[in-house]
């Protein structure tokens, strides 16, 4: 193949998104930036395909690119891939061309083995993060290269040493703690596949390389793309980065925040952190993070270099970003941007405000609001006085708007099935993860113990329109007896009504009832603008007068179908049509259409 298939990051731009992904080309546009990037090279989504359309084998030569220009960010970084005493690590990242937020796969700290974890050690005197970084590692390449259950045989053990040294947090186990779960995994890894864990750090690339490959026809994948009308035929990318660490000790941090509230709208930094934590800790909900305006106070200098970039940023791709970083000793490094998922009212009011602000055009704020998710607006919300004297018995974080009400469901799978079969289910897990995807998509609402604002769960809960509270961590969920219980006593089983207020973050006993939902001056604003420019005449489909007014208060220009049928439907006016079509003889039967005549006359 001649076309080239391997680009550094200094090679690309913004504009090649469909050669890069959205990940690759943006990170090649903040190298050309000026920013704070870790140095990388990108595999393009052609080359993706290449492997799927081969019956997923490498592509000839393609290992061979890879490391030639490999050598190129081995000089950037000033390390050495596999090298003995200053190695360098790589993450292994997807990117498709449009954005698919945890759908596909990463594999991060790439290149550690039994020598350049020890090479490691000695460069940073800290043992602790070195034998961490690596266990992580393990259990990535065995879920994600090879399909392991990571709980069952990764996670398990993690709980069995926080056991062993009587400490709840991941950050309190010791050194030795971690170092202790190396062997234990290798062998693991072993009894499970029959496959020794590769230490030769080229076959580990490979075999990272091909997974996120693979990846992109995995369920979750595929679901996402057909819920989103995504092409199969896309692809991703892989971005192989140079690693910079948030896990090295209280000077490191990891998080992710978005430019303004992805939620709401409002004009205010937003966001969520972790001190000396990785940002898989960040996005898995593991631990629950601060906001990102605490970072102001941790780390000052570091929080107005981030904000000043991320406004140069939103400034310069005319939205929202979307962005995750890692201060590395007090370093602060960017590892991705990319336009951020918002919710339907919140997309009204950013377009609004970014107009009013200069930054974007008027036909730009129209074509920023996805047209299929304005109806989120329309959606009916609690009534505050039923709120206000409800059995409030949780409150988390407020992390996808929206009212939910429906039966307790724990199982992804059921809640799949029975969403999908028309029931209300709210489905509860303790955190969520890609694979939930199908069984949050039908559910009313999605309610989790772990996790903030910038988890899975409110991430692709915002991108659905899908109300959803994270962050729970009062309550206690026993799965073997599907049950919740809360911090106050009260204890809800399978199928117990709840309901849940992604605006506030709280969860409530039973069905509150719902309220209509209001329009507010940046929709009629907004609207404003569409009817300036649009082309076609907008008439509703309605078929009573409630319809109609509910038409015309929301702009429509006339009623184009109104099927007689269901104007039959009135309580006062059914009574009839059911006479006329029992009617026994032909003097009933004119009696009830002579009564109906009158009533359609108008």
């Amino acid at each position: 193949m001649s076309e080239k298939r391997v680009w550094l990051f200094r090679e690309g731009n913004a504009h090649m998104r469909a050669e890069l992904g959205g990940k690759g080309a943006n990170l090649a546009e903040m190298t050309n930036l000026g920013l704070p990037v870790p140095p990388g090279l990108t595999i393009t989504t052609a080359t993706c395909m290449e492997y799927i359309n081969n019956g997923n084998k490498m592509p000839e030569g393609l290992m061979d690119e890879v490391k030639y220009y490999l050598k190129e960010v081995e000089q950037q970084a000033g390390k050495k891939f596999g090298d003995a005493t200053n190695p360098l690590l790589v993450s292994v990242r997807s990117g498709a061309r449009v954005s698919m937020p945890g759908m596909m796969e990463t594999i991060l700290n790439l290149g550690l083995n039994d020598e350049t974890v020890e090479a490691m050690v000695k460069l940073t005197n800290n043992p602790r993060f070195c034998y961490d970084s690596y266990r992580r590692f393990l259990t990535m390449f065995g879920s994600v290269a090879w399909e392991m259950d990571r709980q069952k045989y990764f996670e398990s053990e993690v709980e069995k040493v926080k056991a062993r040294e009587g400490v709840k947090e991941d950050t309190q186990i010791s050194a030795e703690g971690w170092k202790s779960l190396i062997p234990v995994y290798k062998q693991t890894i072993k009894e499970v596949t029959g496959k020794e864990f590769p230490q030769d750090p080229y076959v580990q690339l490979q075999e990272a390389i091909e997974a996120v490959f693979r990846s992109w026809n995995i369920p979750r994948a595929v679901a996402y793309r057909n819920m989103n009308k995504i092409d199969h035929n896309f692809g991703t990318a892989v971005n192989v980065q140079t690693m910079v660490f948030g896990n090295m000790g209280n000077d490191c941090a990891t998080g992710v925040s978005f430019t303004r509230n992805p939620a709401t709208g409002e004009n205010k930094f937003y966001g969520e952190y972790l001190v000396n934590a990785q940002g898989e800790d960040v996005v898995a909900g593991i631990r629950t993070p601060k906001q990102i305006s605490e970072l102001e106070t941790d780390m000052p200098d570091i929080y107005e270099q981030y904000v000043n970039i991320a406004k140069q940023l939103e400034k310069g791709y005319h939205d929202v970003q979307d962005m995750e970083f890692t201060v590395e000793r007090g370093k602060l490094w960017i590892l991705q941007t990319r336009n951020g998922k918002r919710t339907a009212k919140a997309a009204i009011k950013i377009a609004v405000d970014m107009f009013n602000e200069g930054i974007i055009t008027k036909e730009e704020a129209i074509m920023q609001v996805d047209p299929y998710s304005v109806y989120q607006v329309l959606l009916p919300c609690f009534n505050p006085d039923k709120v206000k004297h409800s059995h409030k018995v949780s409150k988390g974080v407020n992390a996808s708007p929206g009212a939910a009400v429906g039966k307790i469901v724990f199982d992804t799978e059921e809640a799949a099935r029975r969403g999908e079969a028309g029931e209300k289910v709210i489905l509860v897990r303790i955190e969520t993860c890609p694979d939930d995807i199908h069984g949050m998509a039908v559910s009313q609402g999605v309610l989790t113990l772990r996790g903030g604002a910038t988890s899975h769960a409110a991430v692709v809960a915002k991108g659905m329109g899908k109300p959803c509270v994270s962050g729970c961590e009062d309550l206690k969920i026993d799965l073997a007896n599907e049950t919740i219980t809360c911090a106050d006593g009260t204890v809800f089983h399978k199928d117990d009504i709840i309901s849940l207020d992604g605006g506030t973050g709280e969860v409530m006993e039973g069905a509150i009832e719902l309220v209509e939902a209001g329009i507010d001056a940046d929709f009629e604003t907004f609207f404003g603008w569409v009817n300036e420019i649009k082309s076609l005449k907008v008439e509703a489909n309605a078929d009573t007068p409630k319809d109609i007014e509910n038409a015309i208060k929301f702009g429509a220009e006339g009623v184009g179908l109104c099927r007689t049928e269901h104007m039959f439907m009135d309580p006062d006016r059914l009574p009839w049509v059911q006479k006329m079509i029992i009617a026994g003889t032909t003097e009933a039967r004119k009696e009830a259409l002579s009564h109906l005549l009158r009533i359609l006359t108008f």
